[in-house]
């Protein structure tokens, strides 16, 4: 399996972002109101992920004082990090697909606020894209002078 690579999620935070906004132009009226709710559960799988990260890491270098990760339970993380930072990027193209159509209405009280809303839900997405990138960096094994090349 190889890394997930930087580029690959812009691409799919950028098509998100086309098609949304394309999608918007017909269909905005009709929708309700953003919810927030989104936010505080992109932050929450974030801050899980970046903690699990920074522990496995710890456990793979071998410090001392900690139990070793198991390695289904290593491969399991890996997954979960590829998966949301898939997931990230897909979210965040989509909420700046809300922002790109709603930056020409702000001066409406509901635009502006699903805007606000948008704006908030991709910085939480991009904070859940970091920290699974992070997951996925610490799953992997340090090199060393005993490994075999």
């Amino acid at each position: 399996m190889k890394p997930t690579r930087v580029s690959t999620l812009v691409v799919v935070t950028v098509v998100c972002a086309a098609v949304t906004w394309l999608a918007l132009r017909s269909v905005y009226q009709h929708l309700p109101p953003l919810p927030w709710t989104g936010v505080p559960a992109l932050l929450v799988a974030a801050l899980a992920e970046a903690w699990t990260g920074r522990d496995l890491r710890a456990r793979i270098a071998g410090r001392r004082g900690l139990k070793p990760a198991a390695p289904l339970f290593v491969s399991r993380m890996v997954a979960l990090a590829k998966a949301s930072s898939l997931a990230a990027a897909i979210i965040a193209g989509l909420a700046a697909g809300f922002d790109i159509y709603l930056s020409g209405t702000l001066n409406a009280s509901v635009p502006r606020q699903d805007a606000v809303t948008a704006v908030v839900t991709f910085v939480a997405a991009i904070l859940l894209m970091c920290a699974a990138l992070f997951l996925e960096y610490s799953c992997r094994v340090p090199e060393g002078p005993d490994r075999d090349q």
